[in-house]
């Protein structure tokens, strides 16, 4: 007797990293990760803050300018990547071209055009940022099952997708310290494409790079505003996770949702997904 197997109702599940599959705590208020920052540009580029509280007013004053050009060119979901903005705190260095060391222009470039810049214009962001992104972390974990899920769900033939607001600065190299890229068919993160969650564009992107089907194509997230809204806008069905770092004003369970669980419950997802 051959035994009846249902049709799954996805191909493609689609997953939100931060508070869906990696526990996180970061300031970026915190005077000491500002501090490490500061440290690093002296030791290693050359460029003296004379305190933390100076370098922190010039990165957010550079960042309010790039954000703010981005959000007229593309709309009020646009994210720009910060990589040149670190970059900039060390335009002044020598390994910035001369014809290149106007802060704010280099701010406003492309990540492409900083190898432009010098050959190690772009590894110096990239050690800046990721300086600056380990001072300012005090945890991050997997939560519990997180791997092999993802694991189980590739086994089982559906194509897995992070859908990520992110920088890329920071998460690319977390994505490697927790051994996540290769559980994935493909990583988009908001800094790289230049858009963010909620907007149904970047869900279309993510989408495109696997030529899924929306109506058969699932997002699971831990913010009902970004993950499940804004999957909804681009015809993709939403899983709730309410964890403990989901926005504080959401809902214990998403009424768009098409199933709400109590925190990272993989095991409930996985029997929903039929795997």
């Amino acid at each position: 007797m051959v035994e009846y197997v249902p049709e799954r109702r996805y191909d493609t599940v689609f997953f939100d990293l931060y508070g869906t599959l990696v526990d996180i705590r970061t300031d970026e208020e915190s005077p000491a990760a500002w501090e490490a920052l500061r440290e690093m540009l002296e030791d290693h580029s050359g460029v003296t803050f004379r305190d933390a509280a100076t370098l922190k007013a010039r990165f957010d004053a550079l960042t309010s300018f790039v954000w703010a050009r981005e959000v007229d060119l593309r709309g009020g979901n646009a994210e720009p990547d910060l990589l040149p903005v670190y970059a900039a705190l060390a335009a002044e260095d020598t390994v910035v071209d001369p014809d290149f060391r106007d802060p704010r222009a280099v701010a406003m470039a492309d990540v492409g055009d900083l190898t432009n810049m010098g050959p190690m214009v772009l590894p110096v962001a990239l050690q800046l940022a990721w300086t600056f992104r380990r001072a300012s972390t005090s945890l991050l974990r997997l939560y519990p099952g997180a791997a092999a899920m993802l694991a189980r769900l590739r086994e089982a033939g559906l194509t897995v997708v992070l859908v990520s607001n992110a920088q890329s600065g920071y998460t690319r190299p977390e994505l490697r310290g927790l051994d996540l890229e290769p559980l994935f068919d493909n990583i988009v993160i908001s800094s790289e494409v230049g858009v963010r969650k909620p907007s149904p564009r970047i869900y279309r992107i993510a989408l495109d790079g696997v030529l899924a089907d929306p109506g058969r194509t699932v997002m699971v997230g831990n913010d009902e505003r970004a993950d499940i809204l804004g999957a909804k806008g681009a015809g993709i069905d939403g899983v709730y996770l309410r964890t403990a770092i989901s926005p504080q004003n959401d809902p214990q369970a998403s009424a768009h949702a098409v199933l709400s669980l109590d925190g990272p419950d993989y095991a409930g997802l996985m029997k929903y997904l039929g795997v």
